[in-house]
């Protein structure tokens, strides 16, 4: 893999600071900083906004221990479900060699592998794709059908769905979040976050039913080309399920580094 450690340093920043700006206007959000972890953590139903993050480079299997059992007590003794977030390309030495062992004891499991990636790629070429017409998510509707959409794709209760629709913070002031429709049927979703001099990807997802057939494309290209038409940002950043990463590929983006989301056994 190529990558710098710069650009996975800026991976690392922009995942965390990205979640801290979707956290921090629900009033319950915690967004601490403990010794190498970085809370956000808004207490929604929808399990993929509350997260903890290892901010630190490790090399020591002792230090990992204590770094990933505080992880999980936290998770442990929250009501609201979420995820630890690691990156591996920072994980060293005996860490590195620990690591699985130590998700094991302490009950945790490697739930979403994720791969960075990046790239100076904006403006995309668009792509023609008759049957799509984009809704922007802007409102209490669309909120929740964006996060249907993404329980729906990663099999969660639709219901976690209903805990964001009366946050708009996000939607009106960072993002420009759209939904793919044909007719009059949600099929896919795309956001596009402006967080310092970057535009963040994030949680594009495709009704089971609906993949395969270039609307998750169509939808990621639309979103990211209207952040790049308002801010002239062409930085781009994103973490890639296993699905997810020959497409970004294609459109230009390069690898930056490992992650997993861990989450509490069942």
């Amino acid at each position: 893999m190529q990558q710098t450690k710069t650009e996975l340093e800026e991976s690392l920043h922009q995942f965390v600071t990205t979640w801290r700006l979707l956290a921090r206007p629900f009033p319950q959000a915690d967004l601490s900083d403990k010794p190498s972890l970085a809370v956000s953590w808004p207490s929604t139903h929808f399990p993929f906004y509350n997260m903890v993050f290892l901010t630190e480079e490790l090399r020591d299997t002792d230090v990992l221990g204590d770094r990933v059992r505080e992880a999980a007590t936290y998770l442990r003794t929250n009501q609201a479900t979420g995820m630890f977030l690691v990156c591996l390309d920072r994980l060293n030495g005996t860490a590195e060699n620990s690591f699985s062992s130590i998700l094991k004891q302490e009950k945790l499991v490697p739930a979403i592998p994720m791969t960075g990636m990046a790239g100076d790629v904006l403006p995309l070429a668009g792509t023609a794709h008759p049957e799509v017409r984009f809704v922007r998510i802007s409102d209490d509707k669309t909120i929740q059908t964006f996060a249907e959409i993404n329980c729906a794709a990663y099999g969660l209760p639709a219901e976690t769905a209903l805990s964001l629709v009366k946050e708009h913070t996000l939607w009106s002031e960072h993002a420009y979040g759209f939904l793919a429709y044909v007719g009059d049927t949600p099929v896919a979703t795309a956001t596009a976050i402006v967080n310092d001099d970057c535009i963040f990807l994030f949680l594009v997802a495709t009704m089971p039913d609906a993949q395969r057939k270039g609307y998750g494309n169509a939808v990621v290209r639309h979103a990211l080309n209207t952040a790049y038409e308002a801010t002239g940002i062409m930085r781009s950043v994103l973490h890639a399920t296993e699905a997810g990463y020959p497409v970004y590929l294609r459109l230009g983006y390069h690898p930056t580094g490992k992650f997993i989301g861990c989450m509490l056994e069942s």
